[in-house]
């Protein structure tokens, strides 16, 4: 019978967290109403598009002593196996729309961009970026659906399973010395060099368009988890990298909710903490040296700007936790507790589930994340296996053998 596994982590309140500020018009500039409505009308639209399963994890719930437990399962988004297929692809379709709509003089929609006179516009520009895997992924499947070229950037130790993943979509792949952010680096002075368009899911100054695109894609997921929930989560744990997808998570609830929004608690890998850095710092710090993690997806050593103007002061806690209590998260939703359904689940999907478990068993943690038998708790599955072959190592079997005891079981 499946235990749950004793877990750490770092937990502590942010020292900058405001939760009676209003959301306020620059931040709706950033992440808002009106642009998820516009992201809405396009993604759902698209072919393949159906809402991820919102999974309810009783037992789970009852062993970390909360009243509820909902894990966002989006291992099977548009067939890419990440929730990044909303936002690299979605930025995408909104670059060419308004770059062939400068040329064209007139304003473009997604669906335009399938006319034949259009498409073969689309043919001549190139869009590129560097990836930990998934928005890379994201990228080339959205080149390829809209018929622009594509080149990826990624850094040495992202694996060759996710290599062949986005070169199966037809995108040129360099790989990179250095980290992700020296792929960044790479990535954006080669666009530079030969008029390429950069489709980064990070922000900086004077780059800031194409990632509010990005995340305003992810909201999609967001809107999804809460129309599919009866009630509020009072706590809601997510995984950051560049802090894309928490601060489209942090600002959906923010902008509807104000001050009675759920606790928002940022997890990040104990080698790639920049969030959790500048935080403690009070300013953006940069973390550097040897981020490399098991969460490829969170190996990110800088902060997005525009991620951080939602974080700073819409982030109740930070959570750092190790590679080894994420394989622990891995295995436990593979194996769950009691009749909970089987989830496959990669390794940057279960940082927050990692988090979560880890302050539950610390009584001083969970008094500063406001841990009771009333809580409810939501979690963001933001990958399924995209690397088996290191799923299968992690987890001790093959994520096809644990799809199938999920099948049997539901």
């Amino acid at each position: 019978m499946p235990s749950l596994p004793a877990l750490a982590a770092e937990c502590f309140r942010n020292p900058a967290a405001d939760r009676q500020a209003p959301y306020g018009a620059h931040r709706g500039t950033i992440l808002g109403a009106p642009a998820l409505a516009q992201a809405e009308r396009d993604l759902t639209h698209w072919q393949g598009y159906a809402a991820t399963p919102l999974q309810p994890l009783p037992a789970l719930a009852q062993a970390l002593g909360v009243a509820a437990v909902h894990y966002k399962d989006e291992s099977g988004r548009f067939g890419l196996g990440s929730f990044k297929a909303l936002g690299g692809a979605y930025a995408v379709a909104r670059l060419l729309c308004r770059e062939l709509g400068a040329r064209l003089g007139r304003t473009l929609t997604t669906e335009d961009l399938q006319a034949p006179e259009v498409r073969a516009l689309c043919g001549e520009l190139t869009v590129t970026c560097a990836t930990d895997g998934n928005h890379g992924r994201s990228v080339a499947w959205g080149a390829q659906l809209f018929g622009c070229r594509c080149v990826i950037y990624i850094h040495a130790t992202v694996s060759e399973g996710r290599r062949a993943a986005i070169a199966r979509y037809g995108a040129e792949v360099v790989r990179t010395a250095g980290n992700y952010d020296d792929a960044v680096r790479q990535a954006d002075a080669d666009a530079q060099l030969h008029g390429r368009f950069v489709i980064s899911d990070t922000s900086y100054p004077g780059y800031m368009d194409v990632p509010r695109d990005v995340m305003q894609g992810y909201q999609l997921m967001v809107d999804e988890a809460a129309r599919q929930l009866a009630q509020r989560p009072t706590h809601v744990f997510v995984q950051a990298g560049v802090g894309g997808v928490a601060a489209a998570a942090c600002a959906y609830f923010w902008e509807r909710d104000g001050g009675a929004r759920p606790v928002f608690v940022v997890v990040e890998p104990d080698r790639a903490d920049c969030l959790a850095q500048s935080a403690k710092a009070g300013r953006l710090t940069a973390v550097t040296g040897d981020i490399d993690t098991l969460m490829a997806g969170l190996a990110c050593g800088e902060v997005s700007h525009l991620a951080w103007e939602i974080l700073e002061h819409g982030t109740d806690a930070f959570c750092v936790i190790s590679d080894q209590a994420a394989v622990a998260a891995m295995r436990l939703l593979a194996h769950p507790l009691g009749s909970d359904p089987v989830i496959v689940a990669g390794e940057s999907a279960v940082a927050g589930v990692a988090a979560a478990v880890a302050a539950c068993q610390n009584p001083a943690a969970r008094q500063a994340l406001g841990l009771t038998a009333e809580s409810r708790l939501l979690f963001f599955g933001t990958e399924g296996a995209t690397d088996p072959q290191l799923y299968a190592e992690l987890v001790g079997e093959p994520a096809e053998a644990v799809a199938a005891r999920a099948g049997a079981r539901a």
